[in-house]
């Protein structure tokens, strides 16, 4: 069975729109983005500028470029000559869905388009920390096509416009994670699914979460030794393989619990555990909480 991981995560994330605009600026200024936890993306249309994420070294962007952070973390971006000390400029809105930042007469130096949106997933806490925590994707004009559909649909009030809105997200992400593999500023799913010998150990994962896996059953799939694989598994998704594969197979609890199709043991062997018992330890360590409370709960709220 072909299995894309990508694909499955993205799809469980569930992508939804929340904000999209366009963003001009000209002279000298500086843009403070505070850390919301939330999916944030931006689209350089002209210009150049200067971006940091989260006290990391600060990169040029330039026409063409598309940076996506899965989980919004403290964000500077500012003119190639900023102002002085850590003074921060107020946008200002020109017209809705468009501001203006720094100078305010002339013509502007930068145009980009930004967008927030939200995971509705309750899995999100174990799904994102397998995406990159920034992404880079050069000269990329789907991305910039794909950003203005989503900035389209959110201010247009058509039948299905939420459905549309999803898909549309998804396709962005998955575009934007297979776009900046190479490029991602941190390790991650996408880097991992670029490494092709990583890729076949991945796929064979996503395709039975329910198998007993090892190590060395993985690092075969991989066709590397089982050192070698272990320490590059590790560095270049960013989790060792045992506990990349436990958070996907709470990830996949979550999902089926959710269903209420399955009883806690079978759940339990869908994702690997021999009884109820240990998934239900298992569960409760990663969730705070068991697995029939947890489904209980989310009745509830159905």
């Amino acid at each position: 069975m072909t299995v894309d991981p990508l694909a499955e995560i993205v799809t469980l994330l569930q992508p939804a729109a929340r904000l999209s605009k366009l963003v001009e600026c000209a002279g000298s200024w500086r843009i403070h983005r505070q850390a919301t936890g939330e999916p944030f993306y931006c689209a350089v249309l002209d210009g150049r500028c200067r971006i940091a994420v989260d006290g990391q070294p600060p990169m040029v962007l330039q026409a063409g470029d598309f940076v996506l952070v899965p989980a919004m973390r403290d964000l500077i971006n500012e003119s190639l000559d900023p102002p002085a000390g850590r003074s921060v400029s107020v946008p200002r809105q020109v017209s809705n869905g468009h501001v203006r930042v720094g100078r305010q007469d002339g013509p502007a130096d930068l145009r980009m388009r930004i967008g927030h949106c939200s995971f509705g997933s309750p899995n999100a806490d174990l799904l994102v920390p397998l995406l990159p925590q920034m992404v880079l994707a050069r000269g990329q004009s789907r991305l910039v096509t794909l950003m203005q559909l989503v900035s389209d649909e959110t201010r247009a009030q058509r039948p299905a416009r939420e459905l549309v809105l999803e898909r549309l997200l998804e396709v962005l992400l998955i575009e934007a994670l297979r776009c900046g593999a190479e490029t991602a500023a941190s390790p991650g799913l996408s880097r991992g699914l670029a490494d092709e010998r990583l890729a076949a150990a991945l796929c064979a994962l996503h395709a039975r979460p329910e198998h007993p896996w090892t190590v060395a059953e993985l690092a075969a799939e991989a066709a590397l030794s089982r050192s070698a694989f272990f320490a590059r598994f590790s560095r270049t998704v960013g989790l060792p393989p045992m506990q990349y594969l436990q958070a996907w197979r709470m990830a996949l609890a979550k999902q089926l619990l959710r269903e209420r199709e399955l009883g806690i043991d079978e759940v339990a062997e869908r994702v690997g555990y021999g009884s109820a018992s240990a998934f239900s330890v298992a569960f409760a360590r990663h969730s705070g909480v068991a697995p029939a409370r947890y489904a209980r709960t989310i009745q509830g709220k159905a």
